[in-house]
């Protein structure tokens, strides 16, 4: 555990200092972990060194520094480049507005260096983002106006452009903004994944609020599109906010040999898991309930499901109901542990589910097939976040020290 000095940053999501865009440099080590905040807007850098067991504070780079240098606020994705310095995604400027933008740090001294990006044009939103040098691109997300964000999911907010509809594509070389894809309004495209081959010219987004994913990919005129290879039904409900519930996804990965493409659905409750060998036609091998807002018992009653026959039972695991619903996934190197948690963001979870702001989230172990695919709860795993010693925490992104299937990038 590391208290950290200041309550309310929302420590969302989280990079290594050093990842496999450095290798072959010996003087490089991970042991640094870059820590965004993202309604504070304040940077931790926290030093893992050898020791896991104690972290310790290293750096704290002030919300004043990002509004100032770089004009940017609500910093989230955090990627190291093979230049050895680090890159921060923000989604607005520090009023709260959308700005899609990013920040420069300095691989050693953390100091913020400016902005990466350059020229006069800029998307109106961020989130998150994922590079690969050998095909000079940059691709970047939106989620939404942060200052909207801040007041839970408002379905007025719905058809006001308050939400992203844009994968933005970046010129790596010359750090411009060349091109936007749209997938569709009030899409929220959030978390954007490469294939990790580094020779490799596609990969998927996950669309949150239209429960879609996309495959992007690289035309034969050497710009880029997306056309939609997944979509999850909503569901025709009772008891909840609106007539119709989607799925929600709210994290996407793939694992680490390309075979297999992962995602929640945090408001339906599942996680599934598809076959990627056809990256046009994924083909689900695994899915597992593990919580989520349509369980039998609960306030919501599904009139129509074009997926399920009855629905879902509630999630125990050793004598513990499980609030809440799947979001955060990080994978094994090996493909065979999938690690859950289930807290997406503080305004959300208390609108959504507040039994897990009162009780704490929790981090699962989903036993992967990673052969012939295939999903199931590992029983004997259950880190309950509602019984730390300060009180319940709300437990979001996982992080290998060796690196991972979200932190690195091969160039």
């Amino acid at each position: 555990r590391l208290p950290m000095p200041n309550l309310g940053d929302e420590l969302h999501h989280s990079g290594w200092n050093t990842c496999s865009s450095c290798f072959g440099d010996a003087t490089k080590k991970r042991n640094r972990l870059i820590l965004p905040s993202f309604i504070s807007s304040r940077i931790y850098v926290v030093d893992v060194g050898t020791n896991l067991r104690a972290p310790r504070l290293f750096k704290v780079v002030n919300s004043e520094d990002v509004f100032w240098k770089c004009n940017l606020g609500y910093p989230h994705t955090s990627h190291c480049l093979g230049s050895g310095e680090i890159m921060i995604s923000a989604l607005g400027d520090p009023a709260g507005s959308g700005k899609g933008g990013f920040i420069l740090l300095d691989g050693e001294t953390f100091e913020i260096k400016g902005n990466w990006e350059k020229g006069d044009k800029i998307p109106p939103m961020g989130y998150d983002f994922w590079y690969q040098p050998r095909h000079n691109v940059l691709i970047s997300t939106e989620w939404g106006i942060p200052k909207c964000l801040g007041y839970g999911f408002d379905p007025n907010d719905l058809k006001k452009g308050r939400y992203g509809r844009r994968l933005n594509v970046w010129d790596w070389t010359t750090h411009t903004y060349i091109q936007a894809i749209d997938v569709g309004e009030d899409a929220a495209p959030l978390e954007i994944r490469f294939l990790h081959n580094p020779d490799a010219t596609e990969g998927y987004v996950g669309c949150t609020i239209s429960s879609a994913i996309h495959r992007f990919y690289k035309t034969e005129r050497g710009d880029w599109a997306a056309e939609k290879v997944i979509q999850v039904p909503s569901k025709k409900v009772e008891g909840w906010l609106l007539p119709d519930m989607p799925g929600f996804i709210t994290d996407i990965l793939i694992s680490l040999d390309d075979r297999f493409l992962y995602f929640s659905n945090w408001l339906h409750g599942d996680i599934r898991q598809y076959d990627i060998s056809d990256t046009r036609k994924p083909k689900l091998v695994g899915q597992v309930f593990v919580g989520g807002s349509i369980t039998k018992g609960g306030p919501v009653t599904v009139c129509r499901d074009e997926e399920l026959q009855s629905q879902p039972d509630p999630f125990f695991i050793k004598g513990k109901r499980v609030p809440g619903g799947p979001q955060m996934i990080q994978l094994s190197l090996d493909g065979k542990r999938l690690y859950v948690t289930t807290s997406l963001y503080s305004a959300w979870d208390r609108q959504f589910y507040p039994d897990l702001v009162k009780d704490g989230s929790v981090m699962l172990q989903l036993d992967v097939d990673a052969e012939q695919g295939g999903l199931t709860v590992n029983e004997s795993f259950l880190v309950d976040f509602g019984k730390e010693p300060d009180g319940p925490c709300l437990a979001h992104e996982i992080r290998y020290p060796g690196g991972d299937c979200t932190s690195d990038i091969w160039v």
